[in-house]
């Protein structure tokens, strides 16, 4: 009876995404409008700003409430579900489910030990990468206006971001990213990885963003090929991931979609070293 009781929990889970545009609830729309005109205004430098609107504006994505997308993992297909607004989130698979339901993470496993890897490290990882630009607008990041840098045979305008302390699982992560000075639409992200640190590194991975999509107004990718790297530059292709199934709309998801199930666990940050 317990395994068709968390059979029966998944199969419930599986439906927030396809359900996207049917579940809503109730808003204040004076304090989500307050809250919006305040990102809209934000002093971002006059390159990020130029890269948001290449990519559909951030007023358009500050529109958005919902984000869904699957992509092929480890495990298989994963879906991911996101509330924009407040950075709840869900992944799902055949095997276990991983969520933030705005408090906690928590894991879900339908055989014991079928998840491998840190479900708080990986809970919003592939989102942050995945929603590229639009969350380098968050609060607390600081900009660094970076000179030309050449990549892969093109010289590209770039943006390094850092983070205040206390912001996130992971503040000492920096970024650059690397947009095209015609275009201005971004083509590199470089990146570090902290998480379960205390300091800042200089190890440096690279993601190229070549193939977009328009969905909803918003340019967001259908590929992510992550890069060898040699010297501090990328070299050749590592391996890629593709999405499929995008959504992104207005709609707010109910607080069910990411509430804890009775079967999960609580995964807690490691110590920092």
């Amino acid at each position: 009876m317990k395994n068709l009781s968390i059979l029966f929990v998944c199969a419930l889970l599986f439906v927030s995404c396809k359900n996207a545009t049917e579940e809503k609830v109730d808003m204040n729309e004076t304090e989500m409008e307050t809250s919006v005109a305040m990102k809209e205004t934000a002093d971002y430098p006059a390159p990020m700003q130029a890269v948001f609107e290449a990519h559909g504006t951030m007023a358009q994505w500050n529109k958005m409430h919902n984000l869904c997308f699957e992509m092929d993992g480890k495990n298989g297909n994963e879906t991911h579900t996101i509330s924009l607004h407040d950075r709840r989130s869900k992944i799902e698979t055949k095997d276990w489910s991983i969520g933030f339901n705005g408090d906690d993470v928590w894991l879900l496993e339908n055989d014991p030990g079928s998840y491998k890897g840190n479900a708080r490290f990986y809970h919003n990882l592939m989102f942050y990468f995945y929603a590229m630009p639009f969350v380098l607008g968050d609060d607390g990041i600081q900009y660094e206006i970076m000179p030309l840098t050449e990549l892969d045979g093109t010289n590209y305008k770039g943006v390094k971001v850092s983070y205040e302390a206390g912001v996130g699982d992971s503040p000492k992560d920096e970024y650059i990213l690397y947009f095209h000075p015609d275009t201005n639409q971004m083509e590199w992200l470089g990146y570090t990885v902290t998480f379960g640190k205390d300091a800042t590194v200089d190890d440096w991975h690279f993601i190229k963003y070549d193939e977009w999509t328009e969905v909803n107004g918003l340019l967001l990718p259908k590929k992510l090929t992550w890069y060898n790297v040699e010297d501090g530059k990328p070299t050749d292709e590592r391996n890629d991931l593709r999405f499929k199934k995008i959504t992104v709309t207005e709609t707010t998801l109910e607080d069910s979609v990411f509430k804890k199930p009775e079967s999960a666990v609580i995964v807690e940050m490691p110590e920092i070293e």
